[in-house]
């Protein structure tokens, strides 16, 4: 029997370290700074409009979100903003940036295991340079046989992935806790998703389950994905 299954690829943020965490914490430290100018929750309602509005220019990651934080801080102020609060968005960039790692658990467990009998990818969106340190950081580099960081998730692009890493897209599997970008591309581009939720999720990365497909599946944790990739080889 030919087995399905030959590369497994994961996402990083959230699926294999903490991240959104960090951005929360940012964004109360930003809401704190703000509060004599506008609502918490009108706050984080023009913030997050901004990021949607500057995905295109930016990308995703830390870089862009404080240069949205700083494009809504001047929005709300009516260009008002003190520059010592413009400073602090700054600083907390650069703290986000230098953040120490912390894995998830059971990645370590659970990749290594997974490398022992496939192929292992890192799929990311986000900067360069910030992936690469995390990586560095995470000590789950010589797990990987590679690492593509992407501007975007789309079909097309995990069609390309599976195309340059030589497999055929049924015979591989995107692991990620992003609806949107981990499984619901995949998936249309022939491949199987799995949907590893995490307890803090982007609300632009949110979208509904393609429940009933046979190629989707969803775990509680990432230690039952050796489970799950068993028995599909077996069926």
């Amino acid at each position: 029997m030919t087995e399905k299954l030959a590369t497994i690829a994961f996402d990083a943020d959230d699926t294999l370290w903490e991240n959104e965490q960090f951005f929360r914490m940012t964004q109360e430290r930003f809401a704190a700074l703000l509060a004599d100018f506008t609502e918490p929750d009108h706050l984080s309602e023009r913030l997050l409009a901004a990021e949607r509005r500057n995905l295109g220019a930016y990308g995703f990651g830390i870089k862009g979100f404080v240069l949205s934080m700083i494009e809504t801080a001047i929005e709300v102020t009516e260009e008002r903003v003190p520059a010592s609060v413009i400073q602090e968005l700054i600083s907390a960039g650069q703290e986000m940036l230098r953040h120490p790692i912390h894995l998830l658990e059971g990645v370590e467990e659970t990749v290594g295991a997974l490398a022992e009998d496939y192929e292992i990818l890192l799929v990311t969106k986000g900067d360069l340079l910030d992936q690469e340190r995390k990586l560095a950081q995470s000590g789950l580099g010589e797990l990987f046989d590679g690492i593509e960081v992407v501007s975007a998730k789309t079909p097309a692009v995990y069609s390309t992935i599976f195309a340059r890493h030589n497999v055929a897209p049924e015979r591989a599997m995107m692991v990620g806790n992003s609806m949107k970008s981990d499984v619901i591309p995949p998936i249309e581009a022939g491949a199987w998703g799995v949907f590893v939720p995490h307890n803090f999720t982007w609300e632009i990365e949110h979208a509904e389950a393609p429940a009933g497909h046979p190629r989707f599946h969803e775990l509680p944790r990432l230690t039952e994905l050796p489970a799950l990739i068993e028995a599909i080889q077996k069926t």
